[in-house]
């Protein structure tokens, strides 16, 4: 009996004691998460007031100075997204080290609360089995003997709870197992962002040196840059909207999935201003860019402009995977697009940063790049398209790229 009442105290002391352990170091970590935490706020603080600035710095982008300025802008901006990411980085690395802390404690846990019920049952077999006379033998007076059968009656009454808080634990174990891997599978996504940041960053600063090699500093240089470019963007237009036209009119409306709001979530993490929508529009920038649509009088636009401040999160508007992604400098800049159960597949255009790569599998609002204005751009703004079934493709443009080509719908009809 001696032996069994100095094993429970001990099994208590050590329970107790890995209590006190684990909370100090649960303390610590959690400080230095709240820490990491206000870093995190801080900087997002700063990314709001640089995209808000780029806005102002991309209205001005029509002279050499004033694209040089936006330029630097999102070099300013994509080196801080870079170090936000890599504090997000840093935050999940102590999480799980914190979740690794706690699920090693709870195995210990585990095998302390088996060992104490495998006593416990050792102990009042021991009683059943051994008559009401050999226990009163084997006891020194009538006072051990009751002692020795109360602590049975009380053993046998905590075995249920002690059995109950073991299933408790492993319960604890299974969760925190299953929140070790989300936080694995997220700081895998954290590296491949901050790594896709980086190369953003690096195709900036490639552009901006090409630019002023280009220009060499002259105003006149720069302006007929600018025409040249506006005249490729309409020559990139004509060509993609002149597929895109034969393919609509093949499109069989029995493969479409039936079109109500909500098919497709917003693409864009803010809701935004919607700068253009789809189908034919009456002004003079669609005549000059789009192809024709009723009869000359305006041009027929393929997607639905969202603008938002340069460096919002651009979102995954269903369930998917990437298949196939490119930059068109001439037209749609960096892009990418999904392909979705329901058959759809949209496109994300203009992106400052693309998160992703082909075979990438997403759930629905899922980071897939940042709104940017890359490509043949007025703005920062997402050039979102909605492709039936079946009918997307890509082309190597001598133009432009790689370009997204398929059959458009109305993205208006699914969000």
């Amino acid at each position: 009996m001696r032996k069994s009442i100095i094993f429970a105290l001990l099994t208590t002391f050590y329970f107790l004691f890995s209590i006190v352990v684990f909370a100090q170091t649960e303390d610590e970590i959690r400080a230095e998460i709240e820490r990491i935490g206000q870093e995190i706020e801080r900087i997002n603080k700063e990314q709001e007031l640089l995209g808000k600035n780029l806005a102002g710095t991309r209205a001005e982008a029509q002279t050499l100075q004033g694209e040089i300025n936006n330029l630097n802008g999102q070099i300013k901006y994509l080196a801080n997204q870079i170090s936000l990411t890599g504090s997000k980085i840093t935050k999940t690395g102590i999480e799980i080290g914190g979740v690794e802390t706690h699920i090693s404690t709870t195995q210990e846990k585990i095998n302390s609360q088996k060992n104490a019920i495998s006593q416990t049952i050792l102990f009042l077999n021991r009683q059943e089995t051994e008559g009401l006379l050999t226990l009163l033998l084997k006891n020194n007076n009538i006072s051990d003997f009751l002692r020795q059968e109360h602590y049975a009656n009380s053993l046998n009454a905590n075995l249920v709870g002690l059995i109950e808080e073991l299933k408790t634990t492993k319960d604890d174990l299974e969760n925190k197992k299953s929140q070790l891997e989300g936080k694995k599978n997220e700081l895998e996504n954290l590296k491949q962002q901050q790594g896709s940041e980086r190369t953003a960053l690096s195709g900036v600063k490639a552009g901006t040196a090409n630019l002023l090699k280009t220009t060499k500093g002259k105003e006149a240089e720069f302006q007929k840059l600018l025409t040249e470019a506006e005249e490729l963007e309409r020559e990139a237009n004509l060509e993609i909207f002149k597929l895109e036209d034969e393919l609509r009119r093949a499109i069989d409306p029995n493969s479409l999935p039936s079109a109500r709001p909500g098919i497709l979530g917003w693409p864009v993490q803010v809701k935004g201003t919607v700068t253009q929508p789809y189908g034919c529009r009456h002004t003079n920038f669609a005549r000059r860019y789009y192809s024709d649509c009723d009869n000359g009088k305006g041009g027929f636009h393929n997607g639905y402009d969202i603008g938002a401040p340069y460096g919002t999160p651009l979102l995954a508007a269903e369930d998917g995977r990437v298949i196939a992604i490119g930059n068109a400098p001439s037209a749609y800049g960096i892009w990418l697009a999904i392909e979705h159960p329901n058959g759809l597949v949209t496109a994300y255009t203009h992106m400052s940063v693309r998160a992703l790569n082909v075979g990438q599998e997403v759930k629905r609002g899922d980071l897939v790049g940042r709104m940017g204005s890359t490509g043949l751009s007025t703005g920062n703004h997402i050039h979102f398209m909605v492709y039936a079934p079946k009918t997307f493709t890509t082309k190597q443009s001598t133009i432009s790229g790689t370009l997204p080509i398929g059959a458009t719908l109305n993205p208006q009809d699914y969000l």
